[in-house]
C-alpha cells in the first residue's frame, strides 16, 4: 500500500494528456497538490479541471517559461518537493539522412534540454529544502536500437546518464533522482505519430495491453512514496505483450 502524499507539491510537465495527464492524476488521488504544465492552454486547462490540479501554460524548452512556472508554483505553495519531467515527442521517426537539422534539433530540446532545464531549476530549491524528488521520464529506446529512432534514443539516452550525474551531486542533500524508462503505451505517442507506419502498438488489441497512463502513475507514486534514505535510480516498465529483441 503506498503512503499518503498529502502536502506534496508537485510538477508534471506534459500534463495535459497521456502519461503526464495520467501520472497528474494519480498523484492528485494520493493527496498530492499537483501542477501541470504544457505548450496548448486550453487541452491543459481542461484537463486540470477534470484533475482537480492546476495549470500552468509553458513550453518547457524556454528557460524563461520555467522560471514563471516555478515561480508561480513557489508562490502559492512555497515549495517544490516532487518534479516529474514527463514533456517528450517523437518528432520525427525516420532515419538519420532523411531528418531535417530543425527535426534533429526539435528532438535534442524537447527530449532532452527542456528537462534539463527544469531540473536545474529544481536543484536549488529542493537542497535548500532538504529534499525532494526529481523523475526523469526517459524511454526503452536509451537501452536499445531501432531503425529510425537515433535523435530520439540519443536524447534519451542523455537524459539517463544526465540523471546518474544530477542524483551524484544532489544525494547528500537528500534529493532523489529516478530515470522512469518505459516503452509501448497506451497513449496518444504512436497514434498521432505518421512515421512509424503501421507500428505494432497501434493495434487496438496489442494497445488494450500496453502500459495505461494510471498505471505509470501507479509506478510514480510508488517512487514518490518511498521513505526518504531509499532511492530508485532507474525503474523499467515494459508490456510483457512487447517482444524485445536487443542489439
Amino acid at each position: 500500500m503506498q503512503a499518503s502524499l498529502n502536502g506534496l507539491t508537485v510538477v508534471v510537465t506534459g500534463g495535459s494528456k497521456g502519461y503526464g495527464a495520467g501520472i497528474a492524476g494519480v498523484l492528485r488521488q494520493h493527496g498530492a497538490d499537483v501542477w501541470i504544465t504544457g505548450r496548448d492552454r486550453s487541452a491543459l486547462e481542461k484537463t486540470a479541471e477534470r484533475l482537480n490540479a492546476h495549470a500552468v501554460a509553458g513550453d518547457v524548452i524556454r528557460g524563461t517559461d520555467w522560471d514563471r512556472i516555478v515561480q508561480q508554483v513557489l508562490g502559492a505553495t512555497g515549495r517544490l518537493d516532487v518534479l516529474v519531467n514527463n514533456a517528450g515527442s517523437a518528432v520525427s521517426i525516420k532515419p538519420l539522412e532523411k531528418q531535417s537539422d530543425d527535426d534533429i534539433a526539435q528532438s535534442i530540446a524537447v527530449n532532452l534540454t527542456g528537462s534539463l532545464l527544469g531540473c536545474r531549476r529544481a536543484a536549488p530549491i529542493m537542497k535548500e529544502q532538504g529534499s525532494g524528488t526529481i523523475i526523469n521520464v526517459s524511454s526503452v529506446c536509451q537501452r536499445y536500437a531501432w531503425p529510425g529512432w537515433s535523435v530520439y534514443s540519443a536524447a534519451k539516452a542523455g537524459l539517463a546518464q544526465a540523471s546518474k550525474c544530477l542524483y551524484a551531486e544532489l544525494r547528500e542533500h537528500g534529493v532523489r533522482v529516478t530515470t522512469l524508462v518505459p516503452s509501448w503505451g497506451a497513449t496518444e505517442f504512436t497514434s498521432t505519430t505518421a512515421d512509424l507506419g503501421d507500428a505494432p502498438s497501434r493495434d487496438a488489441d496489442i494497445r488494450a495491453k500496453c502500459t495505461t497512463p494510471e498505471e505509470l502513475g501507479d509506478v510514480v507514486a510508488h517512487i514518490c512514496s518511498l521513505p526518504p534514505h531509499l532511492e530508485i535510480l532507474e525503474y523499467t516498465v515494459v508490456p510483457m505483450v512487447q517482444e524485445i529483441m536487443p542489439l
